[in-house]
């Protein structure tokens, strides 16, 4: 496994960790119509941590398991910040992890 397989896999763990820890990861699956959505970040159908939790997380999980090949751009963190920008949580470490994301994803 590469390094930038490597260090994005403890990204995402990082991700997931802050979701949880802000109560923001949800025990049941979304329905397989919300999961339907093409709509960027699902916007028509869920949350952007449900988006996170269902979507983004579980497909880069699966990149790299089977070591395939990466997205060459990510824009997260745009999307993150203009949705909890108005939300009182503590989210500066997730915003960083999904900063983090899009930088190791974009300089390959």
């Amino acid at each position: 496994m590469s390094q930038l397989h490597i260090s994005i896999a403890e990204t995402l763990i990082d991700i997931e960790k802050e979701l949880r820890d802000l109560r923001l990861w949800e025990a049941e699956m979304i329905s397989e119509s919300a999961l339907a959505s093409v709509q960027p970040f699902a916007v028509d159908t869920m949350t952007f941590p449900q988006w996170l939790q269902f979507i983004f997380l579980p497909k880069m999980y699966m990149l790299i398991e089977q070591q395939a090949p990466l997205p060459s751009s990510c824009s997260v963190s745009p999307m993150a910040e203009h949705y909890f920008s108005v939300m009182r949580l503590p989210t500066v470490a997730l915003l960083d992890h999904l900063k983090n994301i899009d930088a190791l994803l974009s300089q390959q």
